[in-house]
C-alpha cells in the first residue's frame, strides 16, 4: 500500500485519485498506526519550509516516519516542499529539516538573470534525468508543472537525479538510496506525473 502522508499540507486527494484510477492500492494516512502499515510513503507539501516542519513535527507521525525510512528502508517520495524538507536546512526558515539528503534549500537569485527571473517559478518546464532511474522509466522528454521560489542545492552531485533550467540549472529531482524528492507537482503534470507516481510503486 502507498501511504500518502496527511499532515495538513499538499494535494493528498489529487494523488490518491491518480492511484485509484490506476487500480493501485493507496490510502491517505493521518495517524502513526496508519503510516506504519504503508509499504511506500509519499510526503507532499506546499507553502513555507518552517510551517511544513512544524506541521510534520506536531502530527505525531515524525517518529514512525523516521523509523519507516531509516529502520525499515521503506521508499519515500517527497513532493515540492515535501522534497525541500528532506534537506538539512532552508534559507526560507530557521527550523532544521529532516536531513535525509545532504544539502540545503536556497532562494532563486532572480535579479542575477538577464532578463530577471519571475518568481515564483510557475508553470511547465523540462526535466532532464541525469541517470537511469525507475522513477523516470518510460518517459521521453518529460515536462512537469512547477510552483516554487526555492530550490534544493545538493552537497553531493551523485544525489542529483534530474535537472531543470530556470536561469541556471538546478536539481529538480534528488535521491539517496530509496529516498526520492521531486520539486515539481506530479499530481498536476498529466501523463508524465501519472507515470512517475506509478513508477514509484516499482521502487
Amino acid at each position: 500500500m502507498v501511504g500518502i502522508l496527511n499532515y495538513g499540507l499538499g494535494n493528498v486527494r489529487a494523488i490518491l485519485n491518480i492511484y485509484r484510477r490506476a487500480n493501485i492500492d493507496a490510502e491517505i494516512v493521518s495517524t502513526p498506526a496508519e503510516l506504519q502499515s504503508a509499504e511506500r510513503i509519499i510526503l507532499p507539501g506546499v507553502g513555507a519550509f518552517d510551517w511544513a516542519m512544524t506541521r510534520l513535527n506536531e502530527s505525531g507521525m515524525r517518529g514512525v516516519l523516521d523509523a519507516a525510512v531509516h529502520g525499515e528502508g521503506k521508499p519515500v517520495l517527497g513532493i515540492c516542499v515535501g522534497m525541500q524538507i528532506l534537506a538539512r536546512r532552508s534559507e526560507e526558515g530557521m527550523l532544521p529539516g529532516l536531513g535525509w539528503i545532504d544539502g540545503e534549500v536556497k532562494r532563486f537569485d532572480g535579479g542575477e538573470a538577464n532578463p530577471p527571473l519571475q518568481l515564483p517559478h510557475m508553470g511547465w518546464n523540462d526535466v532532464g534525468p541525469q541517470e537511469e532511474s525507475i522513477l523516470f522509466a518510460g518517459m521521453r522528454n518529460p515536462r512537469f508543472y512547477f510552483l516554487h521560489s526555492y530550490y534544493f542545492s545538493t552537497a553531493r552531485a551523485d544525489n542529483i537525479l534530474a535537472v531543470t533550467d530556470y536561469g541556471a540549472r538546478y536539481a529538480s529531482a534528488v535521491r539517496h538510496g530509496r529516498i526520492f524528492g521531486v520539486q515539481f507537482h506530479p499530481e498536476k503534470s498529466h501523463e508524465w506525473g501519472i507515470q512517475l507516481l506509478k513508477n514509484f510503486c516499482q521502487v
